[in-house]
């Protein structure tokens, strides 16, 4: 991790007394918490926007064309879906 930095936080007080709860039960202070909670956030938007870039690059027709080539071995039993 880089330098820590502060940063005034100014939260509801319903919303600080829950987090203050959960850190507390989760054994861990209110700024750990809070450092974890913005770390998730951060990896969720970073990972939806990765894939949405991806998918941008996609050529739907060509994957397609590939899924439906001709040669290859189908499925194994076990790697069916039931039903």
């Amino acid at each position: 991790m880089g330098t820590p930095s502060n940063y005034a936080l100014r939260l509801p007080t319903s919303l600080k007394q829950g987090a203050e709860q959960v850190a507390r039960e989760d054994g861990t202070t209110l700024n750990q918490f809070i450092v974890s909670a913005v770390a998730e956030k951060l990896s969720a938007m970073k990972t939806a926007q990765y894939f949405a870039e991806r998918a941008q690059r996609g050529d739907l027709q060509a994957a397609l064309a590939f899924l439906n080539r001709s040669g290859g071995q189908l499925p194994a039993d076990e790697d069916r879906l039931p039903g």
